[in-house]
């Protein structure tokens, strides 16, 4: 991945639909600025082999439902629809930030168009920032500020508010959930339930168990022909092809579900907000970073479970392709890695150490980072941002 591809500044007005019409001259030259990024985009899809837009997909997706399905679709359409989402829930870490970018840009390299849906009205719904729209609807901008940030590739991306987008289109949307929840029973909607960081032993909310529906009925709405989201929103997407059974549609979504990088600490499966040494988040400056990096679980010669090795995996690699240790000639000098395979044998052999990895992945993740860092300490309004949502306390 090319992280310095730059997001267009005609994307980025997508960002806020409160943002004021530009003027003529800078209009047209956004316009003219955006076609030029289409047809490079175009172009570089061309030079692509139908097996290599496959293999860039398919790669994001830790689980592909069904990879015969993935094939058909881009033989039969030459720009699918991805569709992605994420509600506001406090500040943002590198997961929802580098991962995500990572994975978009790979969506719109292989010719997709990506939606993703800010989804406000679910973070109400599901109590998120004590339920208030205001702020949820601030913590939606401050993260496609980071994403502008972090690189994404804006020109194949439209960023969709779902409180906008369902009032625009309510006739079309409201009869859609409806028809979902007339489908399925209770008991079923409450499995899927993780979608939301809910338990379906927890107490929840009438409207929490009417989000599942709604989700559901998003990926329709949205006639996304590709759901990528992570491996927790799996019951949801399985419930979407469902229902397509239940109404005889024969296209069914393709699921696309990403690894789900885990928190720092041991036995930690899930980053959490709520704990902030948990995860890396995308503001945290070097020092930050750097403590949580030496704090974090790492045994010596174990793979399986560690989460250092997991962000070298899925962050580190995608984004540089390769991993660079720095060590003292007496501990083996130098090395390059060029493969996760590379690195594991050395791991699990010793010959790589905890306090080899530790350092290398500090120095690398901030490098990644930097960029985000002088956008916020740049951009008075993404200061702004900034400041706001850190005075917001985060509620599960």
């Amino acid at each position: 991945m090319d992280p310095s591809s730059a997001p267009s500044s005609s994307s980025s007005a997508a960002s806020s639909s409160s943002a004021p019409a530009p003027a003529p001259a800078a209009a047209a030259a956004a316009a003219a600025a955006a076609a030029a990024a289409a047809e490079d985009l175009a172009g570089g899809v061309a030079a692509m082999t139908l097996e290599e837009r496959f293999a860039l997909l398919r790669g994001i997706g830790e689980e592909c439902i069904q990879e015969d399905e993935l094939m058909r679709l881009l033989q039969n359409k030459p720009v699918p629809i991805c569709y992605d989402g994420f509600e506001p829930s406090g500040r943002m870490h590198i997961a929802q930030g580098i991962v995500k970018t990572i994975n978009v840009n790979k969506m719109v390299r292989a010719g997709c168009k990506v939606k993703i849906w800010i989804a406000d009205w679910f973070g109400q719904l599901n109590n998120k920032m004590g339920g208030d729209l205001k702020k949820i609807q601030t913590v939606g901008r401050y993260m496609i500020e980071i994403w502008k940030a972090a690189g994404m590739n804006l020109d194949g991306v439209e960023f969709l508010w779902s409180s906008e987008e369902i009032n625009k289109r309510a006739g079309e949307y409201w009869p859609l959930v409806m028809d979902i929840a007339r489908k399925n029973n209770v008991k079923r909607i409450m499995r899927c339930c993780q979608i939301m960081g809910r338990s379906d032993q927890e107490e929840l909310t009438a409207a929490q168990i009417f989000y599942p529906c709604m989700q559901c009925a998003d990926i329709f709405f949205l006639k996304a022909d590709i759901c990528q989201l992570g491996m927790d929103q799996r019951k949801v997407n399985m419930l979407a092809r469902e229902y397509c059974d239940d109404i005889k549609r024969k296209n069914k979504p393709i699921i696309l579900s990403h690894h789900m990088l885990p928190g720092f600490k041991e036995g930690q499966e899930k980053m959490s907000k709520s704990d902030p040494s948990s995860a890396i988040f995308m503001e945290d400056d070097e020092a930050q970073v750097n403590v949580k990096i030496k704090q974090a679980f790492c045994p010596p010669k174990i793979v399986e479970g560690n989460p250092c090795l997991e962000y070298i995996k899925y962050i580190v690699f995608p984004w540089f392709g390769r991993f660079e240790v720095v060590r003292k000639e007496s501990n083996g000098g130098n090395k390059t890695f060029v493969t996760m395979d590379e690195l594991i044998s050395d791991y699990e052999s010793g010959a790589l150490h905890p306090a080899d990895v530790k350092p290398a992945l500090a120095k690398a993740i901030n490098e990644i980072l930097q960029p985000v860092r002088d956008h916020f300490n740049n951009n008075s309004e993404a200061k702004v941002l900034l400041n706001t949502v850190k005075k917001y306390r985060v509620t599960n």
